[in-house]
């Protein structure tokens, strides 16, 4: 499955969550590490989802940008 993320900027860190996974959430002092964090979190939060016999959501959540005069 291949899940949307949103990692933005804190002061001192990154965080990412996921809009399709409620909950699932990390964080990490890069973006390398953010996203090495958000995946194992996507991993550990579908294997909950599984053990707790709850159905696994699919992903729905669309990425675009759009531009705008600044």
């Amino acid at each position: 499955m291949r899940y949307a993320i949103v990692i933005e900027k804190a002061e001192n860190n990154y965080s990412a969550y996921v809009p399709d996974l409620p909950g699932c959430i990390a964080t990490g002092s890069t973006l390398e590490q953010v996203e090495e964090e958000i995946r194992e979190a996507i991993e550990y939060h579908l294997e909950g989802l599984r053990e707790d016999g709850l159905p696994i959501p699919n992903p729905a959540s669309r990425v675009e940008y759009i531009d705008v005069a600044a």
